[in-house]
């Protein structure tokens, strides 16, 4: 008790412990575990006994409700500990140890603290928990479990009205892929025996690009570059190909370090930068470059070896025997990659052993002259070989550009160890680390063999040793000459030897000769090797995130290393077909060509990001710059061209062909991609430069609130709005929510809602924007919209919403809101659309009524709701729209069918206008009319003008007389009253005084009756009802008699501002 009281912790009853007091007991034994030195009590079993004796109280209750948690299968492999809900201490915290932080109430087995860390931290039990990396992983922990941190609902809502919604889920991707938890696990966790095999920066990164960067290119080629372009260009030469790799390398470590990297290499990077479009564009045609670039280097490895064969060793002819030995060393191949990564890596080294023999071995070789290889053209360093060899000499219509075409190819190794970044343990270490210093190295190598070549090795030589110069030097003008050799006669042509002529000098220069052609192997059968495991890595990716649906069936991995067996299997087969081809100087520039276009877009990818200026572009990488990235694309894109400018239209054409089929898909995945943030950032600037600009008639468009409450409720309403509004104005579809005493958890539902009626829309194709509001009623719930929805200029003009079929039989309150929402917007000089169907609007009530057939049997009047709910989805039959333009609002009126007849579902509509006149002057109005449409530019085919519309008939007495006041029967008092608290009575004074107004709603709807009963679509100015003077119920009533029994009709009254004009 004392050693408690020491450590200021209250001692009370357990019975009594409130969420905010520790729990001493447990307090106690973790003090005299410690003390004692003895084992303390495993962290869940003691937390689960805390739990126990807490049991029922507050804080334990609480917190049992307000964690959600994951349990996943124990790391020693036993099962996930089932008390998991008594591991909770009122608001007890953990901590992970070596991270000193909250697990969110959760226990690891590593941890070392006790329960009680952070109470004497912070002083108090919380179940507010501190940062953890766990909590921002997307899947499980590397220790097994899912932490979820607490929501803000869970430590900010009253304790009886703490809920936890469930995750909206309406079978859409939300295209949040799995983190690459897995990654991170394998630094914390050492790897158990028969584990996940990962590779370090040198093996998985460093070996795999040097190796792919020194390929043949550099025994067979790369003394030809130096004897054509000479030992200053071939520098240069190397120079560029290594400033092109060198800034792809730096973006491609920029992106790397920006977060987790999973398998997928290129097409990986390059899709969560750029996103899908361009990601599953060039992720197909890299993954094809790599299967056929395995038959370009099983090829050139099996024609050494049928050059080395005598002519009496061939099995058939030259070209079979090339077919025969490429078909059985792709099979070997393909037996390394499928017995897995480990085997693979090791036959990496082995060749790379190799191949660092036959380079230090040509060294060697260089460094020792013999006099039997003089007349083949080496003499060791000189300095006259050098000079002479400074230069360039191209021959067989060769050029500059077109012997950097042919060296090219050789750099475009880098991108081997991002390739297999899935089996990589640090990829954001790795990849920048591998790759940088893979470059570096080959590209010093290449600059060495090429000025060694060009300072040793004469361009020709005869092979003759009877070719020595007897006698004066006085003439000797080139490097043979002045070291006692006549070569001129190759100027002729014929000779075998020199730079210029001997694809094998090397094999001469080097120390021992059989050395360079094992390596000649090794590189051939390392590279081949490492687009042999790369293509399907890639294309596993690509298929896993489902870009082309088709493909699915490759995504399957197989084994502890998720080994793309499916994919091998196929790479083999298109590598086959073009070994079997055995032609490939056509296919070659074209592989050269989709690489450099995967490099042009990883360098355009980190300008991109880098210009979105997303908070979300942080790369631990610092050493990149947008521009010198920009410039690396464009350097890729030159490079294409000078290659091959056939070869670089095609694949801008490949790409471009799988850019629009992805785009048209629409594959629903969301990778935070900088075409997102860029995308935003001129949103957000466009906004911003409107709201300096003022608004003008002739750019005046209808901007549209639609008061249609879920989206799917009243399909008529929309699709009738969006076809005036789409790819015009705004559409924002508001949607007020009662809430009271007993809809406490609607607050919880609102932005799951918004997420599933936003896509809702979005899969329908409906350009509009749901806004969800809570208020008290229709009328509070529309002026927060009216007043706060949309953003600058932005925002909507026009509030539309259906008509209130059903007043009759509501409460009148709803009316008095339902009208008082019309005169509101008015107020703030918004334009009113109410769209009437006779049928109804409201299809919420209908089960299934998004489905073609519903799910239960309909009523007959359910039918044709449904049906008419539909009407404005098809195109439109041949007919008319009449516009009843009887009031000037402005021209809204107006403007309105003419947008419509604009589009293609309404193109065979034609509008017909009708404008009250004089019966003596019909003809003069309608000229008047003709000329003003005509200066307006809008198509009509036909107007009439009606005379005296204001014709007394029979009032109607039977649809006011419930709304009446009949004060002239009460005392005044009690009238005054009964108008205050129902202020939509209709008093004896309002009647008399708007009779002539009432008359001519009857009389109106009787004209439309006549003359528009066959229209698809009636537009009528709206009657207006001056507020406070006319009753709810009468506009109410004028409105039901002016639209009642009518084809679909639109009442429209705009704000009286100009929307039309006739000057350009």
């Amino acid at each position: 008790k004392d050693s408690l009281n020491k450590s200021g912790v209250f001692t009370e009853s357990l019975s009594v412990c409130s969420r905010f007091q520790v729990d001493p007991v447990a307090e106690a034994a973790a003090a005299a575990a410690a003390a004692s030195g003895a084992p303390r009590t495993p962290p869940r079993a003691r937390s689960s006994s805390a739990g126990r004796t807490s049991e029922g109280t507050a804080g334990g209750e609480e917190a049992k409700g307000r964690f959600r948690v994951v349990n996943f299968l124990d790391p020693s492999g036993g099962p996930a500990d089932g008390g998991s809900d008594a591991a909770f201490n009122g608001d007890t915290v953990r901590s992970e140890a070596s991270l000193h932080s909250s697990t969110g109430g959760l226990s690891h087995f590593s941890d070392t603290h006790s329960s009680t860390y952070y109470l004497r931290t912070f002083g108090h039990n919380t179940i507010d928990a501190v940062p953890n990396i766990d909590f921002y992983r997307q899947t499980e922990a590397p220790l097994g479990e899912k932490l979820i941190r607490p929501s803000l609902s869970e430590l900010h809502d009253e304790l009886d009205k703490v809920s936890t919604p469930e995750p909206f889920d309406d079978g859409i991707a939300n295209g949040e892929e799995p983190a690459a938890a897995e990654e991170a696990a394998a630094k914390v966790v050492p790897e158990s025996k028969g584990g996940t095999v990962k590779f370090g920066w040198i093996k998985g990164v460093l070996v795999r690009c040097m190796l792919n960067i020194w390929g043949v290119m550099l025994f067979i080629r790369m003394s030809w570059i130096v004897g054509q372009a000479g030992i200053a260009l071939s520098c240069a030469i190397i120079l560029m190909a290594v400033l092109v790799t060198t800034i792809t390398g730096l973006s491609t470590s920029a992106i790397a370090t920006n977060g987790f990297v999973r398998g997928g290499g290129a097409y990986y990077l390059i899709s969560r930068s750029l996103g899908p479009e361009f990601g599953g564009s060039i992720g197909l045609i890299f993954a094809f470059a790599n299967a056929v670039a395995v038959a370009m280097y099983v090829v050139g490895f099996a024609e050494t070896v049928v050059e080395l064969l005598d002519v009496n060793a061939l099995m058939t002819d030259e070209i079979n025997d090339i077919r025969i030995v490429g078909t059985l060393t792709i099979i070997l191949l393909l037996g390394i990659s499928v017995a897995g990564m480990e085997w693979e890596a090791k036959a990496q080294i082995v060749l790379l052993v190799i191949l660092l023999a036959a380079i230090f071995n040509y060294f060697i070789g260089s460094f020792i002259p013999m006099k039997s290889k003089e007349s083949m053209g080496f003499f060791g360093y000189n300095v006259a070989i050098m000079m002479e060899n400074m230069g360039p000499d191209f021959r067989d219509e060769e050029t500059f550009f077109s012997v950097f075409a042919i060296f090219f190819p050789a750099a475009t190794g880098i991108l081997a160890g991002a390739n297999i970044s899935g089996d990589l343990s640090d990829p954001q270490l790795a990849i920048p680390k591998g790759t940088l210093l893979a470059i570096l190295i080959t590209g010093i190598v290449y600059i060495a063999v090429a000025v060694s070549n060009g300072s040793c090795i004469l361009r020709d030589a005869t092979g003759d040793d009877n070719d020595t110069i007897i006698g004066s030097l006085e003439n000797c003008t080139d490097a043979a000459c002045t070291l006692g050799y006549d070569f001129s006669i190759c100027k002729e042509g014929g000779c075998k030897y020199g730079l210029q002529n001997d694809f094998q000098v090397m094999s001469l220069v080097s120390a021992f000769g059989p050395l360079i052609t094992a390596g000649i192997f090794s590189a051939t059968l390392s590279s081949a090797l490492a687009s042999l495991v790369s293509a399907p890595k890639v294309f596993q990716a690509l298929c896993k995130d489902n870009i082309y649906p088709g493909l699915r069936i490759f995504a399957k991995g197989y084994g502890k290393n998720n080994e793309p067996l499916r994919g091998y299997v196929l790479t083999f087969f298109i590598g086959l077909a073009f070994i079997l081809i055995a032609e490939l100087n056509i296919i070659a520039p074209i592989i050269s060509n989709f690489f450099l276009a995967s490099y042009a877009l990883i360098n355009f990818s980190v300008f991109h990001a880098s210009l979105a200026n997303s908070p979300g572009w942080r790369p631990s990488f610092k050493y990149y710059n947008k521009w010198v990235s920009l410039a690396g694309a464009v350097l890729c894109c030159v490079v294409m061209f000078v290659i091959n400018w056939w070869a670089a239209l095609l694949t801008n054409v490949i790409v471009l062909a799988l850019y629009i089929y992805v785009s048209y898909k629409k594959p629903d995945v969301n990778w935070g991609s900088s075409t997102q943030a860029l995308m935003y950032n001129q949103a957000l600037s466009h906004c911003l430069h409107l709201t300096g600009v003022e608004d003008h008639i002739k750019n005046f468009r209808p901007q549209c609130l639609v008061m249609i409450g879920y989206p799917n409720a009243r399909p008529a309403l929309l699709h009738l709005v969006h076809a005036f509004t789409k790819n015009v104005g705004l559409m924002i579809c508001g949607h007020v929510r009662m809430v009271g005493s007993k809809n406490r958890k609607l607050k919880h539902e609102m932005m799951n809602d918004q997420v599933r009626y936003q896509r809702w829309l979005l899969k329908k194709q409906i350009k509009a924007f749901y806004t969800p509001v809570f208020a008290e009623d229709l009328r509070q719930g529309a002026q927060y919209l009216l007043q706060a929805a949309g953003l600058g200029r932005l925002k909507p003009n026009t509030l539309v919403f259906g008509f209130k079929n059903n007043w009759q039989d509501s409460e009148m309150r709803d009316v008095e809101t339902y009208i008082n929402t019309i005169h509101d917007a008015f107020d703030l000089q918004h334009g009113v659309v109410i769209i009437r169907l006779k049928e109804g609007l409201d299809i919420s009530h209908i089960q299934g009524q998004d489905t073609k057939s519903p799910s239960v049997q309909l009523s007959t009047a359910d039918e044709k709701l449904l049906a008419a709910s539909q009407q404005f989805k098809k195109k439109q039959c041949k007919g008319t729209i009449d516009v009843w333009w009887l009031f000037d609002d402005g021209g809204l009126t107006l403007l309105i069918p003419y947008l419509l007849t604009n589009k293609k579902k309404w193109k065979d509509c034609k509008i017909r206008v009708f404008i009250g006149g004089k019966i003596n002057r019909i003809d003069h109005d309608r000229r008047a009319m003709a000329a003003l449409l005509s200066k307006f530019r809008i198509d009509f085919s036909d107007i009439n003008v009606l005379g005296d519309i204001n014709i007394n008939k029979e009032k109607f007495e039977e649809m006011i007389e419930p709304y009446r006041l009949r004060e002239e029967d009460m005392e005044q008092e009690a009238a005054e009253r009964l108008k205050a608290e129902e202020p939509w009575r209709i008093t004896d004074n309002e009647l008399e005084l708007y009779k002539a107004k009432t008359n001519r709603q009857i009389r109106l709807n009787e004209l439309l009756k006549e003359h528009s009963s066959t229209a698809n679509l009636i537009v009528m100015s709206m009657p207006l009802a001056r507020k406070g003077t006319v009753s709810s119920a009468l506009y109410m009533c004028w409105l039901e008699t002016l639209s009642k029994d009518l084809p679909p009709i639109l009442l429209v009254r705009g704000n009286h501002q100009s929307v039309l004009t006739f000057y350009s």
